[in-house]
């Protein structure tokens, strides 16, 4: 996943490259299936206790003939003292990194992590809110970050997730997202399937429901497609909100 472009982050990044262009060994210590086509994949790694949420990291992978492939991936977790952070990898066609993970990866294995990545596209509980996220497909992964961090002692703080995936089967953390939804009066679950019966995309009466629920946005984090970012920024903006407040990610053509 590429980093946000604005004039902002670059600065920030620039400021931490000596950390972010340094690779750290990493040891595979938990696998799980998060959906049919995505695996959790939980790292040890010094890198653990050095990020913030929304942030991602260069995963490389080193062959015994010395080739090597790379990708880069949202981290899922929030900072939890353990040591570890979690990656949730999607299997993509012809995907040399994600292919490996899914399909050839076992606990105890070891690949390198640089990073974190991600400057302005990253939230900790005293940045404040309310917290509007809008996620597409995978892209909701730095977002799930975000609200887990937030889930972690600033409840009081208004969010809600626009999240638009093709199927409920297909929606990361799904279920994770809807409990948080019923438990917690200050976080609400938009939740747009487009390839089932009766489902859509996100549209207007979608985002002003979930600005309704948290009030005017004091930050706008928006990750996923292209497509899905600029349709959502779109809608946000018809909406009155600010677009100095906005910050995206985007991955694919």
């Amino acid at each position: 996943m590429s980093s946000a472009t604005s004039v902002i982050e670059s600065v920030i990044e620039s400021a931490i490259e000596p950390v972010v262009f340094r690779w750290h060994e990493a040891e595979i210590t938990a696998l799980s299936p998060v959906t049919p086509h995505v695996r959790s994949v939980r790292l040890r790694c010094s890198l653990a206790e050095a990020y913030r949420a929304g942030q991602h990291v260069d995963v490389r992978l080193t062959a015994e003939d010395g080739y090597q492939a790379q990708r880069s991936y949202s981290i899922a977790s929030a900072q939890d003292g353990s040591g570890t952070l979690e990656l949730m990898i999607e299997a993509l066609p012809d995907g040399e990194v994600s292919g490996w993970f899914s399909h050839l990866a076992e606990i105890g294995d070891r690949v390198e992590l640089r990073g974190p990545i991600g400057g302005s596209f990253s939230w900790d509980g005293p940045d404040g809110g309310p917290l509007l996220l809008g996620g597409g497909g995978s892209g909701v992964v730095p977002l799930l970050a975000m609200l887990r961090r937030r889930a972690q002692g600033w409840r009081q703080i208004p969010a809600a997730l626009i999240y638009s995936a093709r199927t409920r089967a297909e929606a990361i953390a799904v279920a994770e997202l809807e409990r948080l939804a019923e438990a917690d009066p200050n976080f609400s679950l938009h939740l747009a399937t487009t390839r089932e019966p009766g489902g859509k995309r996100i549209d207007a009466p979608l985002v002003a429901d979930a600005l309704a629920r948290i009030g005017a946005p004091g930050k706008v984090f928006l990750c996923g497609s292209n497509r899905f970012v600029a349709a959502a920024s779109d809608l946000i903006l018809a909406e009155g909100v600010a677009p100095g407040l906005i910050r995206t990610e985007r991955f694919g053509a």
